[in-house]
């Protein structure tokens, strides 16, 4: 596996904290749950090309939230 490309993200503080939180329920850090976010979006948006089953999220997102939703009736 080719290794990470590194850069600087200037994020908004609340929407940061929002992501801190959101990241610690899923049990990742801030860094891999954006990295998870991004991929999902480019994965769902068609843009990920022949890479899409190679590095496709083993749940969606869909999936997460109807076991919330489950959870809650």
């Amino acid at each position: 596996m080719a290794g990470k490309k590194s850069f600087l993200l200037r994020i908004n503080p609340k929407l940061y904290d929002v992501m801190e939180k959101w990241a610690a329920d899923e049990l990742r850090s801030v860094n891999g749950h954006i990295e998870y976010l991004l991929r999902d979006a480019a994965l769902h948006s068609g843009r990920m090309g022949s890479q899409a089953r190679d590095s496709a999220p083993e749940i969606t997102v869909e999936e997460v939230a109807a076991d919330g939703n489950a959870e809650k009736d």
